[in-house]
């Protein structure tokens, strides 16, 4: 199994694909097993490496509590083991927030930088506090996670969308897998360092061309967060797609522009 050794604990990663380097950022309680998808539109056009962040997947979880500045340098130990220099980064949702954190704490490796519905913190503006809703009653639960996934879904539009309704049932399925003591404790531990982010006063420092996407009906990380980044990267440019927090599955263009942007 493939690992590297970062403080106390160790990371898993995976590498897929040929061509242009490029490491592969993850989200909020995501892991390589269910990134097949993701990892497959990527591994098509470049050499992706990826791992699972710690607290998550089948990397450790540390004694200490992690901050951003810890997935951050995970990241850059993690070129160092593979022997990457420099590389292209793809960050989606919390991802971007430690892609952001690597691209201002080491703008020399950053060759090129795509986010995907994600926030700068601070001043610019946060996610939604994922780390607040496990204490509301369930029906409650369910209701806010269908808004911040994206602001339309209603039952009406849900009814008149299947492929919508099959990615919210895509969504249900995996909470509903079961999962051990030690991996709720890792997905709540990097919940709480999510909530920390703010790279906002540091973003004049990525140095490199940058892509900021977003989905107009994403409630999870509104696009004023999106356009937020963009105005303070100066090699930037922000989009908007068709679609809320997984507009990249529910938008055609967005993956062929976000390819092509990254393949330069």
């Amino acid at each position: 199994m493939p690992t590297v050794h970062v403080d106390d604990i160790d990371l898993y990663f995976e590498v897929h694909g040929s061509g242009p380097r490029l490491l592969v950022c993850n989200g909020s309680g995501a892991s390589i097993a269910g990134a097949g998808p993701m990892i497959a539109k990527l591994a098509a056009h470049f050499e992706v490496l990826i791992h699972d962040q710690r607290c998550l997947g089948r990397s450790g979880t540390p004694q200490q509590p992690p901050t951003m500045a810890h997935y951050a340098a995970d990241a850059a130990a993690l070129l160092d083991h593979v022997g990457w220099a420099t590389t292209r980064v793809f960050g989606i949702s919390f991802g971007g927030m430690a892609a952001q954190e690597l691209a201002v704490t080491w703008p020399e490796r950053v060759e090129r930088l795509a986010l995907l519905c994600t926030s700068p913190g601070g001043a610019g503006g946060s996610s939604y506090p994922l780390h607040t809703i496990a204490s509301l009653p369930a029906a409650e639960q369910d209701r806010l996670r269908l808004h911040l996934a994206d602001s339309r879904y209603t039952p009406e539009f849900l009814a008149s969308s299947p492929f919508d309704q099959r990615l919210v049932e895509f969504a249900s399925a995996a909470r509903g897998v079961q999962k051990s003591a030690e991996q709720l404790q890792g997905e709540a531990l990097q919940l709480v360092a999510r909530s920390h982010h703010d790279v906002w006063d540091r973003l004049l420092a990525v140095d490199c061309p940058t892509l900021v996407t977003c989905g107009r009906f994403d409630a999870l990380a509104p696009p004023a967060n999106s356009h937020a980044i963009a105005s303070r990267v100066p090699d930037s440019a922000v989009r908007e797609y068709e679609g809320g927090h997984a507009f990249v599955w529910q938008d055609r263009a967005a993956w062929p522009d976000i390819i092509e942007f990254l393949g330069v």
